[in-house]
């Protein structure tokens, strides 16, 4: 590995601190996760009932395009949140009536627009909308913040980070040290991240902040392997909300990787049904399957090819989910296709990542190396990108590298997949086995 791969963001998190106490938060709702809206939750949902405060007032005042803006804001959130992607039209609309309202300097809209493509995953007129946000506001950190999203996504990995830089900035809070925390954690200083979070989490004043950190430090522990601290921070984030669906599928994760299954399967089978996104479901199906329940995993799988058709008519193209979800459970071919469109679009880690896998499924090891090295390149430690090497190496016949890949894969978290840690393992055995 070269120093270029390993050189990571410039600022250094122990300057951040000062001013932090004197900085208003001015914290973006499309941040956080907020309890899910079942018909039972909708009533005291805090998001529905600022979307339902939204609409009342703009049905006394239509001409408030700053409104129209916020409410489109909200519709992104809560189709995040809810997972139904009907929502993304509900804000298509409300951001362009803002438009028409105020077609001239509406930093706003822009605003929304753009958190509105980076939810779709198109990334490109994302970062085109935070751009024109910025020239228009420059002191903007929620600007700055959609701008950082989508430079992440697109693999301007320099851009991305300076753009952190100047979010710190403008404004020290969660937002900002969250970014930041995601950026360290790319480039392989895990450590940093996890002193970013706890910046974040220090900073955080209300329950949903408290929450959206908790998640992220529990995560953190989780992709490195420890489940305690991961359970213990999943567990604190539910005390300040517990309806959180992503503290939910961190518990769920929690119980699937000591071996609880009966009770993973019980709840994801809740999780799913309040908020049936694609990659839940897929963690689901791949449970259901690695528990011997090849039926259920099944219909579990056709439930995210389902959802996926109900996303794409909606206008969002997720092309890397489902690439990868072709090429573990469908036709690499189609695999291949898919991956390939997504990475014509954005050159990042992760669809590099999810390329080399789907040609690796199509039988193109020779292919599939070059896009892992490139996944690999920031330095980040992830159990996923590890195994997927590995097995692409050994499919080569390089034994000594696919073992040394696969041993960092368990390494980093060898409970990073029911389905696919246990196959890690598996193969790493019988390579150790042949030498």
């Amino acid at each position: 590995m070269t120093e270029k791969r390993f050189r990571g963001p410039r600022y250094v998190l122990a300057t951040i601190l000062i001013g932090v106490g004197a900085v208003a938060l001015g914290v973006t709702a499309t941040l956080y996760d907020r309890p899910s809206t079942t018909a039972a939750a909708a009533a005291t949902d805090p998001l529905s009932a600022h979307i339902s405060q939204l609409t009342q007032q703009l049905e006394r005042v239509p001409g408030n395009a700053r409104a129209w803006a916020d409410l489109g804001g909200s519709y992104v959130e809560l189709a995040r949140v809810t997972g139904d992607p009907e929502n993304y039209g509900n804000a298509q609309r409300a951001l362009d009536r803002s438009l028409v309202l105020q077609p001239e300097a509406n930093a706003d809209a822009l605003i929304g627009l753009g958190a509105l493509a980076n939810a779709r995953h198109d990334f490109g007129p994302a970062r085109g909308y935070a751009e024109q946000a910025v020239a228009l506001r420059p002191t903007s950190a929620d600007g700055y913040g959609v701008l950082i999203d989508a430079l992440t996504q697109l693999g301007d990995a320099d851009a991305a980070t300076a753009a952190v830089q100047r979010m710190l900035a403008l404004r020290p809070g969660v937002p900002s040290f969250t970014r930041a925390a995601y950026d360290l954690e790319l480039h392989g200083r895990t450590a940093e991240a996890r002193t970013a979070l706890q910046m974040a989490l220090a900073a955080a004043n209300i329950p949903d902040q408290i929450a959206f950190c908790r998640y992220h430090l529990g995560e953190l522990a989780f992709t490195t392997g420890d489940l305690a601290e991961a359970e213990s921070q999943y567990r604190a984030g539910l005390l300040a909300n517990p309806g959180s669906v992503a503290l939910r599928q961190g518990q769920a994760k929690i119980s699937a990787a000591r071996g609880a299954i009966g009770e993973a399967i019980t709840q994801y089978a809740a999780l799913t049904e309040d908020a049936p996104l694609p990659e839940y479901l897929i963690e689901f199906g791949e449970l259901l399957e690695a528990a011997g329940r090849p039926d259920e995993a099944a219909a579990k799988y056709q439930e995210v090819a389902t959802r996926f058709d109900r996303l794409a008519a909606e206008g969002t193209t997720e092309y890397a989910g489902a690439a990868l979800f072709a090429a573990d459970h469908g036709d690499p071919a189609e695999a291949v296709r898919l991956a390939e469109l997504e990475f014509g679009r954005r050159q990042f880690v992760l669809t590099a990542d999810t390329l080399a896998w789907s040609l690796h499924k199509a039988g193109r090891d020779a292919d599939a190396l070059v896009l892992a090295d490139r996944a690999a390149s920031l330095g980040w430690r992830n159990a996923t990108f590890a195994y997927h090497r590995g097995m692409i190496l050994a499919a080569l016949g390089r034994n000594t590298e696919a073992a040394a890949a696969l041993t960092e894969a368990v390494q980093i978290n060898p409970h990073f997949s029911p389905l696919h840690a246990p196959r890690a393992e598996a193969a790493l055995d019988a390579l150790l086995g042949a030498g």
